[in-house]
């Protein structure tokens, strides 16, 4: 199973409100390792960023300017993601934001009609119900390194989600491209995930998750 663990960065909170994405990264696992295909571009939003989101992610106007925007992207972005299972922390906010900009450029697409969606907000709460359950404190938790995330990013983010994912659905946590069957086959207490299970629920976080969330 292809799977791309992926992650956004925007010029604020809300797509109806004329918001960007300025930053997508993903990171590429197949039958639960990781390839070494990664996907990584900045994009230049036609917009300004709010200043409140450049102290979250440190992302300004001015290293946005020369980037490409978002319709010179678009083919490659959706093809690099076509037909896989996405890995998205909070996935109601990143999707929002990909749809609202694949509906700007033609051909129109959505992505939960070329891709299933995995919401490890989703799966985090029902595994740790009433417990914070950001991406920080799921490091905490599961012991994953996150000294090097002074500011939000997308590659960055992306990345270490992956290893908390691996983590959080008790499958293998050798990261390394060159795992051999001792931590990377099915034995181990690997669980693979059936592509034949129905789709997980995409749980909608409420305005003040999404803000709690961006800020952790």
């Amino acid at each position: 199973m292809r799977q791309i663990v992926l992650d956004t960065e925007t010029t604020g909170i809300d797509p109806a409100e004329g918001h960007r994405i300025i930053e997508i990264g993903c990171v590429e696992m197949v039958e639960r390792q990781l390839t070494g295909r990664n996907y990584h571009v900045y994009i230049n939003p036609e917009r300004e960023v709010e200043a409140e989101a450049i102290t979250i992610h440190g992302i300004t106007n001015e290293f946005l300017v020369d980037k490409p925007k978002f319709a010179a992207v678009a083919d490659e972005f959706f093809e690099f993601i076509k037909g896989a299972e996405l890995v998205i922390h909070n996935a109601a906010f990143d999707i929002g934001f990909m749809d609202t900009e694949f509906a700007r450029v033609k051909p129109v697409r959505k992505t939960a009609d070329h891709c299933a969606v995995v919401d490890s907000l989703a799966l985090a709460r029902a595994k740790h119900p009433g417990q914070k359950n950001n991406l920080n404190a799921l490091c905490k938790r599961y012991g994953v390194d996150n000294s090097n995330r002074e500011l939000h990013g997308a590659l960055l983010d992306a990345e270490i989600l992956a290893e908390v994912y691996l983590l959080l659905t008790g499958g293998q946590t050798a990261l390394s491209l060159d795992a051999g069957s001792e931590n990377g086959g099915s034995s181990g207490g690997i669980r693979r995930l059936s592509s034949a299970r129905p789709e997980l629920a995409i749980v909608k976080a409420s305005e003040a998750e999404h803000e709690a969330i961006r800020r952790s």
